[in-house]
This record gives structure tokens, C-alpha cells and sequence, in this order.
């Protein structure tokens, strides 16, 4: 042996000189870099196939519908840890979202105990499935136009089911009208008339803007024959509140879109005509949107409505900072501690209905938060909505971008606070709602910044 040469030690290096430090392979990093994208585009694929069905599920599978939003939101969560994907949380709707889960975690937990924390724990996921959304699920304008397909294709089938059973007097299922009167169209319960404004505003509507476009009077004469039909079929629904919500975004729409304001016009023109002509065409649907509304305006609190606005009202005031914990409008209804009226509105003291006007919730989404976070709780919401409007709202040009305008419109429609809902905790309504703030969200501009690159959060 050469002297100086050294004797080899077990680890490889020379004797009397410091083991040298182990390099990693660059073949073996490149593969697990790969590996990491075909995982993470899996995921991507498995989240988009699960959202892209929501609109059918939210008609005829609700229990599913609930599955693919805790689904989406976890495969969001092992997303964001696989890839480093955080950006998403330096947005203002994010930071208040959180502070309003802390708020009903945290009331929850005081007023009801473990069992009210561990439900409102859940609540979580709702804000988890709409960043989804936003920034890793639909920020493909290709997934966006699948999914408004799929809206368009819902909408339709609830207006032909509609129409069906208005004119064979029951539906495909063997289901006649709902006992006061409203159409259940293709469903089996009376819920066509909220889907339907669901899925026809961003579903329908853009088409309807493309084709007042067109050059010549006949795409604004096919765009209005088509708003009167939905008009009429609303009409035919009788549900008050989504008929409200119809004409709203049509009146938004007309503002907004000059080449559309005489044919929202004139559908309002003609529509007005079919309520004056249903006592002959439906009194069924005469009954309830107009006699059975005038009834419920004159004497608000003792309609039902009024008298869950009341209960609600009271439970805040009892519970101003703290609330009632989460789902607390349900567990305390029948208490008759609450059994009071509301001296501050002008509502004179009263049982308003005792148990008997009592419900699951308070139809309404922010007396839902008032009664399981009280004051603050509510204040949140607001704040939510506004932090969520703002980046749909900025920078649209209406006539030139006509889905964003009517994910726009819908998003400010489920958030508006003068209107009766179901409850926010249960499906469809929460569906519906998440998957309107969710895609409105990934059509801003700031979805695009914020959607995840490979290399780069």
C-alpha cells in the first residue's frame, strides 16, 4: 500500500478524515417530486368529480351532497400539507370565518357543553369546501364552464318537471301539490322554487345576457321569452321568497345590462299580468303568493313567520354576547322563558304562539348565528358577507362578463339579510349557498393569484 494512502473505514471514507456528508440523489428527489404531483392531481381529479355532480345531488341526495363537502374540504386540507398551498389564508373572508367558528365553538361549548362544542367543531368544514372552491377546485375556466352545464341542465329539468305536474296535476313520482298550494315539480318535497333560482341565475342567465347581444332585435326577443318563461314557472311554483329572489336578479340584470332593461321590463309587464290572471289559471298559486302574503303583512306577529322572528329575538336579547351554543334556537324554542314579546319593536308582551310556533330554526341566517353566538356571532356573518362580495363585485364589467355578474348576483342574493330561508346546518340549503360563494369566489380575479402552481404556493 502507498503511504499516505489511508485504510478504508466501514462508512466508506478514508482513516483520519471526517466522514463526509451523505448527498441525496437527485434521481431519487426528482421521483419523489413526481410522485407528490400524480398524488396531488388525484386529488384534484377525485374533488372535481365529486363537485361537478352537486347540483343533482342537492335535488335528490342530500345525506351524499353532505358527504362530498366534508369530502372535498379534507382532500383541500391533505392538499394544502402536501403542496405547502397557504396563501389562501391571507384573504379578509378566511380571517373572518375563522373568527366566527371561534365565536360558536367557543358559545357552544359554554352554554350546551361537549356534545354542542364537538357539533360546532364540524362547522369548520363549510369554510374549508368554499376556499376549495375558490382557489383549487373550480379556478379552471374549463371546470367552471362544466359545472355551469351542469347548473343549466338542473334548471332545466326543474321546469319541465314544473310544467308537468302543473298540467297533469302530479309529478313523475306519483307527488300532487304541496298542501298550501306550491308546486313540487320534480321533487318530493316543496323545494323547486329555491333550486330553481339556484341553478337558473348562473346556469341560464349568462346565456340569456350572450344572446341580448346579438346583433338585431331577435336574441333580445329569445332572451325575453325565455326570462317570462322562468317568470311564469316561478308564478306557477307559488313560493314567495324565490319568486322575490327571481325578480331581484332580474331587476339587478336589467340595471346592469342596458341591452336587456326593455325585456326585464317587459317580463315584469307581463309577469304582473300572470299573478292578476291566476285566481282563474291557479288559484292554488293565487292563494299563496298573494291572499296568504297580505295576510301575513297585516298581521306579521302572529303569522308564522313574525312569530319565529319574535322567539329568535327574544333569545338574543337574553343572551346578547354569549348565545345559545350551536343549533340553540332548536334546543330552547319550546322553553317558555322565551315566550315573550319584543317591547323595543313595539311587539307587546305575549306568548306569540307558545310551543306551537315554534320550528327547527329561525328562518333566517342571521338570527340562526344571533341565537348560537348572540351579538357578535351576527356581526361576523355581516362581516362575511361583505368580505366575501367585494372581491366578486370588484372590477366586473357587467355586459362583457355575464357569468361573473350572475355569480355575483347570486352570491349577494343568499347572503341578503330581509328574506326567509331554511336552515344554514342542513343540506340543500347549505349546498346551495356554499357552492354559490365558493364558484363566485374562484371567477374573481384574486383566484387566480391565490390557486395553487406546481413549485410555488
Amino acid at each position: 500500500m502507498k503511504r499516505g494512502a489511508g485504510v478504508a473505514n466501514p462508512a466508506g471514507s478514508l482513516a483520519g478524515q471526517a466522514p463526509r456528508a451523505r448527498v441525496a440523489d437527485p434521481s431519487c428527489r426528482g421521483w419523489e417530486t413526481g410522485l407528490m404531483q400524480r398524488v396531488e392531481r388525484w386529488m384534484l381529479r377525485i374533488a372535481t368529480g365529486l363537485v361537478l355532480p352537486m347540483p343533482l345531488l342537492l335535488l335528490y341526495a342530500l345525506a351524499p351532497a353532505e358527504i362530498v363537502v366534508t369530502a372535498v374540504a379534507i382532500l383541500f386540507m391533505a392538499h394544502s400539507v402536501l403542496c405547502r398551498h397557504w396563501c389562501w389564508l391571507r384573504q379578509a373572508w378566511v380571517a373572518v370565518a375563522a373568527m366566527l367558528w371561534g365565536d360558536i365553538m367557543l358559545c357552544s361549548g359554554l352554554a350546551q357543553g361537549g356534545h354542542a362544542l364537538l357539533q360546532s367543531m364540524g362547522f369548520g368544514r363549510y369554510f374549508l369546501f368554499v376556499a376549495a372552491l375558490q382557489v383549487w377546485v373550480l379556478p379552471s375556466p374549463a371546470v367552471r364552464l362544466a359545472l355551469a352545464r351542469a347548473y343549466g341542465l338542473v334548471a332545466l329539468w326543474l321546469v319541465a318537471g314544473c310544467w308537468q305536474q302543473y298540467l297533469c296535476g302530479r309529478n313523475f313520482m306519483g307527488y300532487g301539490r304541496w298542501e298550501d298550494g306550491a308546486l313540487l315539480g320534480p321533487l318530493w318535497a316543496p323545494r323547486a322554487g329555491h333550486a330553481l333560482v339556484m341553478t337558473a341565475l348562473p346556469g341560464l342567465f349568462p346565456r340569456f345576457v350572450a344572446l341580448s347581444g346579438h346583433v338585431g332585435g331577435r336574441g333580445r326577443l329569445l332572451a325575453a321569452s325565455m326570462l317570462l318563461g322562468l317568470v311564469v314557472t316561478m308564478v306557477l311554483v307559488a313560493q314567495r321568497m324565490p319568486l322575490l329572489q327571481m325578480l331581484a336578479a332580474m331587476a339587478v340584470v336589467g340595471m346592469l345590462v342596458p341591452r336587456l332593461r326593455a325585456a326585464v321590463l317587459a317580463v315584469g309587464v307581463l309577469g304582473a299580468g300572470c299573478v292578476a290572471l291566476s285566481p282563474l289559471l291557479a288559484p292554488q298559486a293565487y292563494a299563496k303568493l298573494v291572499v296568504n302574503f297580505m295576510a301575513h303583512m297585516h298581521d306579521f306577529a302572529d303569522s308564522p313567520y313574525g312569530m319565529l322572528f319574535i322567539r329568535a329575538g327574544v333569545m338574543i336579547a337574553h343572551h346578547p354576547w354569549s348565545g345559545l351554543g350551536f343549533d340553540g334556537f332548536r334546543h330552547a324554542c319550546p322553553d317558555p322563558a322565551y315566550f315573550h314579546g319584543l317591547p323595543w319593536l313595539g311587539i307587546a308582551e305575549g306568548a306569540h304562539g307558545g310551543a306551537v310556533g315554534c320550528n327547527l330554526h329561525p328562518h333566517n341566517f342571521y338570527l340562526l348565528m344571533g341565537t348560537m353566538g348572540g351579538l357578535p356571532a351576527m356581526g361576523l356573518f355581516a362581516a362575511l358577507a361583505a368580505c366575501c362580495l367585494l372581491p366578486v363585485w370588484r372590477g366586473l364589467v357587467a355586459a362583457r362578463e355575464p357569468q361573473r355578474l350572475m355569480l355575483g348576483v347570486t352570491a349577494a342574493l343568499v347572503f341578503w339579510p330581509v328574506q326567509s330561508n331554511s336552515s344554514l346546518l342542513t343540506q340543500p340549503t347549505a349546498g346551495w349557498m356554499l357552492m354559490a360563494i365558493g364558484w363566485a369566489l374562484a371567477a374573481s380575479p384574486v383566484a387566480s393569484q391565490l390557486q395553487y402552481m406546481h413549485g410555488r404556493d
